[in-house]
């Protein structure tokens, strides 16, 4: 109901509490202009939220109902704004009447559970292999690195992990095909609801952007030629990305996934050759990659090393929520021209600017865009405009390239090496992780148990830990004596 009457006593309980807009909506898990609303009237919190914001706010329900007034018993607006375009895309696709898909959403996200069992790594990735049997052609990634052998989700072959192949103009020939066909979506109403209550109750964002799709790929170690097509995230994230909800259901109960075990799986990603098979299904994926930066001797810490950066997903992310990646991590879409955008180093760099360097600016999530250009050299972070001001200082490059049996993502695993040691006296402090991460951990190329041990954690990210391996095995080769970690050996 937008357009309502400021709510001056609830912007004056928020301040009396110490919070400002974004303080609060940091700790109730939604966005600043989610708050922003509720003050303006437009929209009321969720009914799950209404117990921890009398808590923060330290009000009695009551006193909390008289902040926010009458309008809160009305039951249709309970939910935020943002949502809307999923709801419409999910009335048209079911074929329901307006507000039905809101409506059934409203009912059921009181009681959606706000953190749901995480699997182990390997549970999942062995699940996955035993499912669809891979052959001989195409096999799951499975790597050792000393005495820590790791097999993993992604499904990939020999010749797409020796590229080392520079993402530059030359060797990042993704190229976007105009007027590509778009698919029939595949549409499970009652799995789709699920997901935006689950969405809703945990303040996890589905932003409706548009999303590159896979159509064909070749990954060679002197370039990456292939074609994207454009599909909608709504579209994704209420489809194919199901399927992961569908898995950890099976195994969290106990059953074993086997074909006609999984209803999604079996109709969308039934084998191997439907994964392959890029023109007949949605294919999104994007970009993952080992961020390492040199740092110069240290009288406390020692000789000279890389620092190699991990993440700990947030649980507002769609997918990976609370698992170990690296950082940067995104999902491949255009910002601003869906043709020079396609390119996979395009995509890593501008998700450089927003996962470490602060460009909140060039996040897709956040809502329209009102700069012709957001990466133009004169809008850059003062970090990343060093970094590009002279060659040699950044080197990136794609290392790998698999497709993620969760959902049948396409993986690009890159490395991002900031090789001058100038960087991290200078800029080491403005490195911080945005919203999509929990946490940032830093790990030193000269401590090799460490990084062993950290490979073989069970809470990472199949992906993630794809692409860190692969940056690894990279950064060996390269890094001299900043590196003593054990060779990474593919068993694949």
């Amino acid at each position: 109901m937008p357009g309502g009457r400021r709510r001056e006593e609830l912007i004056s309980a928020r301040k009396v509490a110490g919070f400002t807009q974004e303080g609060l909506a940091e700790v109730l898990s939604v966005d600043r202009s989610t708050v922003a609303r509720w003050e303006a009237g437009d929209y009321v919190p969720l009914p799950y939220l209404w117990p921890k914001l009398a808590g923060v706010l330290g009000r009695s329900r009551d006193e909390l109902q008289a902040l926010i007034g009458p309008v809160a018993v009305t039951p249709e607006s309970g939910l935020d704004d943002e949502f809307e375009p999923l709801f419409a895309w999910l009335d048209r696709h079911a074929g329901w009447p307006l507000g039905k898909a809101r409506e059934r959403v409203h009912a059921i996200a009181p009681a959606s559970p706000r953190n749901r069992p995480h699997l182990p790594r390997s549970v999942i990735a062995d699940a996955l292999a035993g499912y669809y049997a891979p052959t001989s052609d195409y096999l799951p990634y499975t790597a050792r690195c000393g005495q820590i052998e790791v097999s993993t989700s992604v499904l990939t072959r020999p010749e797409w992990l020796d590229l080392a192949c520079p993402l530059t103009a030359a060797g990042d020939q993704i190229a976007f095909e105009g007027g590509s066909a778009r698919l029939p979506a595949a549409v499970n109403e009652h799995a789709a609801v699920q997901r935006l209550a689950d969405a809703a109750a945990s303040g996890i964002r589905i932003a409706d952007v548009p999303l590159y799709r896979l159509l064909d790929v070749d990954p060679r170690p002197e370039v990456l030629r292939g074609k994207v097509g454009i599909a909608s995230f709504v579209e994704y994230a209420l489809g194919v990305d199901l399927l992961e909800r569908e898995l950890n259901e099976l195994l969290t109960g106990g059953r074993a996934a086997r074909p006609g075990s999984m209803p999604l799986r079996d109709r969308q990603l039934p084998d191997v050759a439907a994964v392959l098979d890029l023109r007949t299904r949605l294919c999104a994926g994007g970009v993952l990659a080992l961020t390492a930066i040199a740092r110069p001797a240290d009288p406390l810490r020692g000789d000279a090393d890389f620092v190699l950066l991990v993440q700990k997903r947030s649980a507002r992310v769609v997918n990976t929520a609370n698992r170990l990646s690296v950082i940067p991590k995104s999902f491949h879409g255009p910002l601003a021209d869906r043709r020079a955008d396609s390119r996979i180093g395009v995509t890593l760099r501008r998700e450089l600017e927003e996962e470490l360097f602060g460009r909140t600016d060039v996040d897709r999530s956040a809502g329209d865009r009102r700069v012709a250009d957001p990466m133009h050299p004169t809008r850059l972070s003062a970090p990343m405009r060093w970094l590009v001001e002279q060659p040699g200082r950044l080197r990136t490059e794609c290392t790998g390239f698999g497709f993620n049996l969760v959902s049948g993502n396409y993986e690009f695993a890159s490395l991002v090496v900031i090789e001058d040691e100038e960087f991290w006296p200078r800029f080491g402090g403005d490195v911080e992780a945005n919203w999509e991460a929990a946490g940032l951990r830093q790990y030193s190329t000269l401590d090799g148990d460490l990084v062993s041990e950290l490979i073989g954690d069970e809470t990472w990210s199949n992906e993630g830990l794809f692409a860190f391996l692969q940056g690894l095995r990279r950064l060996v080769e390269i890094g001299g004596d900043r590196v003593k970690i054990p060779a990474v050996e593919l068993c694949c």
